[in-house]
């Protein structure tokens, strides 16, 4: 979210009709945003996600409770507040990839920019072994997660199917959305687990390309 309000300043701030920029009021929603969920990550990664509450964030925040709600229905994505990042970024990668470019292979190559680009949603670096023990020792969070996924699974379904000319509900695409869902789930679950044992960073993010490489190559040749 940062980057986006970073981009939209340095291109202007404001634009009129047809432009690319965010409005100085969009601008301030996207920092409201960010400082609710900043002061809220560094409470539950201080105390625990179950011994803080909402109230506490919003005063932290200076905002009102109700305004806390308003950016974040659930008091779980405080903490998980880049799900909706994630949905739009493999919704545009499977709509924009160019010709002749299939639905896996632009979710491959969106990985690896991830990676590349050490952007949070890559799941290594960014953030360290204490936010990853506040997921792992909340069973909210871990059930908000599990929520996620199958969200995802079903969004990505929809994706399959819709570049495949199938309908909504064919098994085809639920099935490859399935085995492709959890793949990936298999290698950054290992990624979270070599980071919390302390391996270093550099050497867990070549790890990952590898082990994303290898889920490619075997999901290429079943889907």
């Amino acid at each position: 979210m940062a980057d986006q309000a970073d981009r939209a300043e340095r291109g202007g701030g404001r634009t009129g009709a047809g432009g690319d920029g965010l409005s100085l009021r969009e601008l301030k929603k996207i920092r409201t945003r960010e400082r609710i969920s900043g002061e809220a990550t560094r409470l539950f990664v201080a105390r625990g996600f179950e011994q803080v509450t909402v109230a506490e964030v919003a005063r932290a925040a200076e905002v009102s409770t109700m305004t806390v709600f308003n950016y974040f229905p659930r008091k779980e994505d405080l903490f998980l507040d880049r799900i909706p990042e994630a949905f739009e970024l493999v919704t545009r990668a499977v709509r924009e990839r160019g010709e002749g470019v299939a639905p896996l292979e632009a979710l491959h190559r969106l990985a690896l920019d991830l990676l590349e680009q050490g952007h949070p949603l890559a799941g290594v670096g960014f953030w360290d072994r204490h936010w990853w023990q506040v997921l792992v020792d909340s069973a909210a969070l871990q059930a908000r997660g599990r929520e996620a996924l199958e969200e995802f699974e079903n969004t990505l379904a929809g994706l399959f199917a819709e570049a495949g000319g199938a309908g909504p509900d064919e098994h085809g695409p639920r099935l490859a959305a399935a085995l492709t869902v959890a793949a990936y789930r298999s290698v950054y679950a290992t990624v979270i687990r070599r980071q919390m044992a302390g391996v270093p960073v550099e050497k867990i993010a070549a790890e990952q390309w590898e082990l994303l490489q290898h889920t490619y190559d075997v999901l290429s040749r079943v889907l």
